[in-house]
């Protein structure tokens, strides 16, 4: 069976909730490119007039185009297996398949397996991410991971020694690869449902630390419950944004009372640490 693949041209703030509504008509598989992402589905499942109506819903909010293509049937898990290699982050973090051999020249070794969630390590917002929980010290600590994707950030927490990580994410999908990958990666400590930050018990103090690679909205908008749910002396890093969005979501979790200690930048991707 041919399979279609849609390429959208989109901006990264909608990548997530255009990833949920092509969910929903079918589609199986995405890949996130510097332009947007691509969806894939089978060809005789494919409804353009959908899509039509789907980029038309959006297009009055964002500057959205796309692209349909036909392509003939392959072993995607082997094109896949091809195609992935094992990335490095600093000196210490290596993140691989299953089917790659472990290095022990590494002190993190992470196994994940991605299938339709975002987060191998491969993009820019997660090696960062990760390179940012190095500085911290998660020995004994409560930590929670927004929009945990694969679970790749949960897992590099435990196995630095977090007492109990809670992870969430809007979709099930990534929900059930998260928590296949913490048991690749022995991580009972990790805990994972389907919902959004108003699913969390709004006790402040509940988290030493709070990890969330979103979008420049959700950030904005969620920033002062992440600070709330912090203890005192907790940290929050972010990312899943472009540089220029870093100063309205710096002075966002400043007024939000947290100070800033990192900033980092790649390819004009950002991420951002801070302390209570």
């Amino acid at each position: 069976m041919n399979y279609i693949e849609l390429q959208l041209r989109l901006s990264p703030d909608y990548t997530d909730i255009l990833t949920a509504e092509l969910g929903e008509l079918g589609f199986e598989s995405f890949i996130e490119t510097d332009e947007g992402i691509n969806a894939y589905i089978t060809e005789p499942d494919f409804d353009e007039q959908a899509i039509q109506e789907l980029v038309a819903k959006y297009e009055r909010q964002t500057a959205i185009a796309y692209e349909v293509n036909s392509l003939e049937k392959r072993n995607w898990n082997a094109e896949w297996e091809r195609d992935y290699e094992p990335i490095e982050v600093g000196d210490s973090i290596r993140v691989r398949a299953s089917f790659h051999e472990s290095d022990a020249r590494f002190r993190y070794d992470i196994v994940i397996n991605p299938k339709m969630s975002f987060g191998t390590g491969h993009h820019e917002t997660t090696a960062m991410m990760l390179e940012q929980q190095l500085e911290l010290d998660f020995s004994g600590k409560t930590v929670l991971d927004v929009g945990c994707g694969t679970g790749i950030l949960a897992i590099l927490a435990v196995k630095m020694g977090a007492r109990s990580v809670q992870a969430f994410d809007i979709e099930e999908w990534a929900v059930e690869n998260a928590l296949e990958n913490a048991a690749l990666n022995n991580c009972p400590q990790i805990t994972v449902f389907q919902g959004t930050i108003n699913d969390i018990k709004n006790e402040a103090g509940q988290y030493d630390i709070v990890l969330a690679n979103i979008n420049r909205n959700v950030l904005l908008a969620e920033i002062p419950i992440y600070t709330h749910l912090l203890t005192e002396e907790g940290y929050l890093l972010v990312s899943g944004f472009y540089e220029h969005d870093a100063p309205d979501i710096r002075q966002k979790a400043i007024d939000s009372g947290v100070f800033p200690l990192k900033t980092m930048s790649v390819r004009d991707w950002t991420s951002l640490s801070f302390k209570k």
